[in-house]
């Protein structure tokens, strides 16, 4: 078995305008790392472009018009504003497409054991993204498309998502929220963008919010894991578990406060694939989220990656 790396060059062309944190210079910083000799085990391949079959699971038919119309408007000027962060370009909806479509082909190789687990490094990120509500980078909310794919067309019933972006995932947990054989935890900052997370907020039993307090490091992340994330997954019984791999909970990020570091991230992941090869056979599929400390984000997404090969 091995780990795949799913990417697509049309991630880049997803254009945020100048000075934008979500640049593509994030994709060229993770994919440039991932060049590295120690990487050479991947198996590489391009992203498909997602299907409106897999879009309309996870967005209604407006949702997808609405982004088209916004591109075809930024063809005008080089830029739409959908909201005041959420911004696109000419290339945006294809790269849109792609970073679902990666996710989808991921779950797919995984699910047929064709790859042990799966990275996605696309571009622009999707967990922020609700079902009819673009936002915060965020235009089709990729792991949810990939979790709903993983239910539709390969079997994997039940599917877990742990996000351990600084930001909580509010669209990732708005799409959950009431099917109890989707599972959502989150670990993020709060108080922090888009207000949402609390441990309050359980759906219909299958969320579970882990807030971290402003300066919070490594330790917590792993305590978290170990005390709450862990006896959860084990008590839903995953068939597939998806990693929303955001690194901005970096000390250095610019976006946030929390205090982890590339280690902490790597042995995040290595603790998730542990689990996974007890509750379902190792299947696991990560993709990229948040991380706007280019030399950090690099590193931390090469310690991850590291971690996925070791159980690939």
């Amino acid at each position: 078995m091995t780990t795949l790396l799913v990417s697509h060059s049309d991630c880049l062309y997803h254009d945020t305008s100048p000075g934008h944190p979500e640049s593509p210079d994030r994709l060229r910083a993770v994919m440039d790392a991932l060049e590295a000799a120690e990487f050479g085990a991947l198996v590489r391949e391009d992203a498909p472009t997602a299907t409106d079959e897999q879009l309309l699971r996870a967005h209604p038919q407006e949702v997808l018009s609405m982004i088209a119309g916004a591109v075809d408007e930024s063809a005008l000027e080089g830029y739409c504003h959908i909201d005041a962060d959420t911004v696109v370009s000419p290339g945006s909806f294809l790269a849109a497409r792609r970073a679902a479509g990666a996710v989808c082909h991921a779950v797919g190789a995984v699910a047929l054991g064709e790859a042990g687990n799966a990275f996605c490094a696309v571009r622009p990120p999707g967990h922020h993204a609700e079902s009819r509500r673009p936002m915060g980078f965020c235009l089709f909310n990729n792991i949810v498309i990939g979790a709903l794919e993983a239910r539709a067309v390969h079997g994997l019933r039940r599917v877990a998502v742990v996000d351990f972006d600084v930001h909580h995932g509010n669209g990732t947990q708005e799409l959950f929220a009431a099917d109890p054989d989707l599972f959502y935890a989150s670990t993020h900052q709060s108080p922090l963008y888009p207000g949402t997370g609390m441990a309050s907020e359980t759906g219909v039993g299958n969320i579970l919010n882990l807030p971290l307090g402003a300066g919070s490091g490594g330790e917590a992340l792993r305590r978290a894991l170990a005390k709450e994330i862990f006896p959860a997954l084990e008590a839903f019984g995953p068939d597939l578990l998806m990693i929303s791999a955001g690194f901005d909970g970096h000390r250095n990020d610019p976006l946030a406060g929390l205090a982890f570091d590339e280690d902490d991230f790597e042995s995040a992941t290595d603790m998730l694939c542990e689990a996974a090869q007890r509750l379902c056979e190792g299947r696991v599929v990560s993709t990229l989220e948040g991380g706007y400390n280019l030399t950090d984000l690099a590193a931390s997404a090469a310690g991850h990656v590291r971690a996925l090969m070791r159980h690939g």
